[in-house]
Parts: C-alpha cells; structure tokens; sequence
C-alpha cells in the first residue's frame, strides 16, 4: 500500500484530496500555486522526525478496500494462465458482477456487503489462498480543537469527519512557531515534538512545558490502512487558555440574615498559584422554582448574596476566568444550595397570630360561607397601590395649592389698581382748595370784591 507524505497548510486553508489510484491513498495539494514547493519543504522537516505513517497493521491474511471502488483480490503463487477456482466462505456463489482476471479476482463497486473471507483453488481443488476481505473510506480531514486549563500545558482533542469502518490510528506532532536565535541554532529545522497521547482518554494529546507568549502549529494525521489525512491549527496560548471549574463550592445561610448567603470556594488544582496569574470568578444563582439567574463578578475567592428570596432554596455555581480576560471562562462548577434564614420576628408573630386564630376558631361555632369573593392579592400589590395613591393625591394638592396662590396675587393686584386713581383725585382736590387764611380779611371783614376777582383757585366765598 502506498502512502504519500503531506505537505503542510497555511493557517485557515481546508486540504484539498484528490485521489491517485483506486483505492489508493489521498494526495493533498495547496490551490495556492508557488506555495506547494515552501509546503513541500515543511513536510520535509516532519518527515525528518522519523514519525512515519505505519504500513502495518498486525492483522495477517486481511487485504483492505475502499468503498465504491473495483476491488481485486490476488492469489499468490499462480502463474497468469493457470486456472483458477475463487470461493467465498459461507456463499453459494460470488458477488454479482465478479470476475476473474489472470487468476485475480475483481469485485466491481465494493459495497460492505462484499467483505468476508475469499479463497482461490486449483484445478485439483487444492487451496491455493486465503484471505479476509474488509472495506471502508479513505479518513476525512478531523476535526480538531485545542484548550489549555493552566499556562505551562495545552491539551487538543479530535474527532473523525468520516465513519471510515476501519481502523484508525492518530500521528500528533507540533512545533513552535517563532524561535529564538539560541532555538534556531540547536535546531534548523526548527523543533517538532510529540504532543503525547494518553490511552485512557483516546482522541487527546498533551503539549507540556508549553510558554505562554509563544505560539504553535499542531499536526493532527488520521491514519488508516488506505491512506491518510491531517488538518493543521495554529494555537496561541492566550486565544486558548480555559481554566478547569473552580472546586469545594460551598453555600451557607447567614445567621440572623434573612435575605443573606454566604458563597466560598477555591482555585481549581489544575491551576498553579502564581501572582502574575491570577483568576476572577463570576458567580450565578437563582432560586430553585425559577428559572432566570442572577450573576455577579468578583476576584475574591468568597461572596454574600444579598438578595435572596427568604425561605426558598437557592442553587448557586461559580466559573473562572484568566484576571486579564484572555481566552474563554471555565465550564459552570458543580451545583450548591442553601436556602436563606426565615426572619425571627415574623416567624414568631405569624405563629401567635395561627395559635390565636385556632383557638378561635375552636371555642366559636362555625359561620354561614361568606359569599364575598375572597382578595388573595399580595400584600406587595397593596403597598404598591397605596403609595401610588399617595403620590397621586400629593400631586392633586399641590396644583390646588399653586392655583390659589395665582388667583389670590391676581386679585390682590387687580385691588391696588382700584385704589390708586381715587387717591390721585382726592389728592388733586384738597391741592386745589384754598387755605382758611387766605379766605378770610384779617381785621374780620367780608369778603372783598377784589379778592372775589382773584380767578379760579382763589377764595370764592368766604366761609361761615
């Protein structure tokens, strides 16, 4: 089976697959034309790490297939004209369409209805050769993701684009992307390392002593027996960083706080405690018979919750998140609950008021129903009610208020103007009256006929 090697891709370019022979492997090619050859050269420098695709896959006597395709199966050691006898075990006859080429024989358009053991006789009937036919795809392009809980280590996982119905192996490699001068020197082709595969958590490796600043290029290749694909992902560590959930949630009631819980918790242990890289924290809860939450953000590692519904029990998470804001909150811890202290003094009266009430009941005989419809209205509507009431009769007031204050100054003014004119007139007369000294003669006499001729403003008649 022949396997070509890969050249690399840029950043964001899909492989492009074209197949060179039937049921031979995949052939990746850049649509970029000059960019082939600097690809070429990469590959070069993969390959150079010795991490080659393998050829064998520890099962003896199994010839693999692709789907859809004409499919020929061998038979070893005949010689081209010799007549051959093909069988299938636990088959009348062959599949339909087969035929039988220079002691070969051809299934056309394999389906997996074809697969099963396959033997080639003599003339004599003696068995010649036996094999195990198995079919399936060429592996797709995988899908690949990559996250880092800490900022010394990144992990990536990935899955299959394709059901191949044969069986696949992973090679994962890496290598930093910008080197320092010392780097380049060690190595020219610059360092390509394994990111190392963990057997208990199939579809993941691990990059460690990984440096926070620098960048990456993962190389993920799906391997099966009829050929390969990869897919490449440029990872920079503070695009990826995830904390793990923050651990030990704990909740608790306040004493004598009734609308009050305690919240606390601790770093997750993935996460080392360093000064330079720190975590804050958002905090959601909500009471259980609702559904909306309430969030809050904070960089302690503790927070009161001051808004608690009394008496209903709340569940409450926490999540982190790098202190700089670099990359993407953790997953929602686990769930806590609690449920709020009820307040001493209601819950005290509200018994002596059910006490008081039952006894009541119990020494007086019961009424006719009361046919009135019963107010189940909430004591919050009420108040709500009454202070809008009160606002409303406020405003009412004041507008009394402001219209007779107009109306008094508009008649207070409209009084002076009155007033003022009977004064002038009253004034204006006295000024024109003569004084009693000028209207009488000084030794006692009647008034004089010269003094009549003075004119108007003079003494007209003396006074009695």
């Amino acid at each position: 089976m022949r396997h070509t090697h890969h050249p690399s891709l840029a950043q964001g370019e899909e492989p492009h697959r074209e197949l060179g022979i039937a049921g031979g492997p995949p052939v990746m090619r850049s649509s970029i034309p000059g960019l082939g050859r600097v690809m070429v050269f990469l590959t070069a420098a993969l390959a150079s790490a010795s991490f080659a695709i393998p050829e064998d896959w520890g099962e003896e006597g199994v010839q693999y297939g692709q789907l859809g395709t004409d499919v020929t199966l061998p038979c070893p050691g005949v010689h081209a004209s010799s007549p051959v006898q093909w069988r299938r075990a636990g088959a009348m006859a062959l599949p339909e369409g087969s035929a039988m080429q220079q002691g070969s024989l051809v299934l056309p358009r394999a389906s997996l209805a074809f697969m099963g053991t396959y033997s080639c006789h003599g003339e004599d009937g003696g068995l010649l050769h036996t094999v195990s036919l198995r079919l399936g795809h060429l592996p797709g392009v995988p899908f690949v993701s990559c996250r880092a809980s800490d900022y010394e280590n990144f992990s990536c996982s990935w899955t299959s684009s394709v059901e191949t119905f044969l069986p696949t192996r992973y090679i994962t490699t890496y290598r930093k992307k910008s080197l320092t001068g010392e780097e380049k020197r060690r190595n020219k082709n610059g360092h390509v390392g394994l990111c190392l595969q963990d057997p208990s958590h199939p579809g993941t490796c691990t990059v460690h002593r990984s440096e926070f600043w620098s960048s990456y290029r993962l190389n993920i290749t799906e391997v099966n027996p009829l050929g390969f694909s990869y897919r490449l992902l440029d990872v920079t560590m503070q695009a990826i960083i995830k904390p793990d959930p923050p651990e030990g949630l704990v909740v608790e009631p306040i004493p004598l706080a009734p609308r009050r819980l305690h919240v606390s918790w601790k770093y997750p242990s993935s996460w080392p405690k360093e000064p330079h890289f720190q975590l804050r924290f958002r905090l959601q809860y909500r009471p259980v018979i609702h559904r909306s939450w309430s969030v809050v953000e904070t960089v302690n590692l503790s927070e009161v919750i001051t808004d608690a519904f009394t008496g209903l029990e709340h569940v409450v998470q926490v999540s982190a998140k790098d202190f700089l804001d670099a990359g993407n909150w953790s997953e929602w811890s686990a769930e806590a609950r609690a449920t709020p202290v009820r307040d001493l003094a209601s819950t005290a009266s509200e018994e002596t008021t059910t006490d008081a009430r039952l006894e009541s009941l119990a020494e007086e005989p019961s009424q006719a129903p009361n046919p009135e419809p019963i107010n189940r209205s909430d004591p919050l509507e009420k108040m709500a009610v009454l202070v809008s009431l009160g606002i409303f009769a406020f405003f009412i007031l004041a507008a009394v208020l402001v219209i007779t204050i107009l109306i008094w100054l508009r008649v207070r003014k409209h009084g002076k103007d009155k007033t003022k004119p009977n004064f002038l007139v009253a004034a204006t007369h006295l000024r024109a009256l003569p004084s009693e000294s000028g209207c009488r003669v000084r030794n006692g006499g009647e008034c004089g006929a010269g003094n009549a001729e003075h004119g108007a403003g003079q003494c007209l008649q003396c006074p009695a």
